[in-house]
């Protein structure tokens, strides 16, 4: 199975430990953030991974082969000219991905107990162009899901600001869920990529696409799941592994 990990972006909320190195080599439990996920990947029955980079990306690619690329494939998708965001990034690795087969995106600083292995099954009996793991959790900005647990919209409720291809939308009437930064994608979808410029976001992607094409989110029951992303949180990242 193919998966990509999301690791160019430049750790400003790590700073300064990112000042001299990409977020993705920062350490937590005497492992870099990029192994821990490529270990887990691999557990779940990922043997081919394309990770993107930007920041110091020259480190990561040094340290993946001093690792023998974990010995499964491993290729980069080099944004070092020009960050991409999350949707131009995978539209701009879609190369990789051409089997026609789901293949899975996970941030570099998220640690979780989600199954991934569960994920794709979950996903390939959805029926769904993508599934998107979200959780319960406290924040401000939230994904909006109906009743079948399709995606319908997007709120922030610091500022009001609604996004939905839906115009009569009610954002009491659906699900808030908070978005994990794991999801799963069937290559067909990259298609309605073409017309998007180089750089844009998956989230509004998912909400340009959400009314004519079913995307799907998923709750694992408990599930743990951090963001190891901010200097605030390394200590608790620790504890969590």
């Amino acid at each position: 199975m193919k998966a990509m990990i999301f690791a160019a972006g430049l750790g400003t909320r790590l700073k300064p430990l990112t000042d001299s190195l990409p977020k993705a080599l920062v350490s937590v439990g005497g492992k870099p953030l990029l192994q821990h996920v490529i270990e887990k990947l691999k557990q779940s029955g990922f043997d081919e991974i394309i990770i993107n980079i930007h920041h110091f990306g020259q480190q990561i690619i040094d340290f993946v082969e001093e690792n023998n690329h974990f010995d499964i494939r491993i290729e980069f998708s080099d944004e070092r000219e020009k960050l991409l965001d999350t949707g131009g990034g995978i539209k701009k690795a879609s190369w990789f991905f051409d089997d026609n087969k789901p293949f899975l995106v996970h941030n570099v600083d998220i640690l979780s107990n989600v199954d991934l292995h569960r994920l794709v099954i979950y996903h390939r009996e959805a029926g769904s162009e993508a599934t998107l793991v979200c959780s319960k959790r406290q924040t401000s900005r939230y994904l909006l899901f109906d009743e079948s647990d399709h995606l319908r919209g997007w709120i922030n409720e610091s500022t009001g600001e609604i996004k939905s291809p839906f115009s009569d939308l009610n954002s009491d009437r659906y699900k808030k869920l908070a978005f994990s930064g794991i999801h799963i994608l069937h290559p067909p979808i990259l298609g309605y990529m073409q017309d998007f410029p180089d750089k844009f976001s998956i989230i509004d992607f998912y909400l340009s696409v959400c009314k004519i094409h079913p995307i799907t989110g998923y709750t694992p029951a408990g599930m743990r799941m951090m963001d190891a992303g901010k200097t605030d949180t390394l200590k608790e990242a620790e504890k969590f592994l």
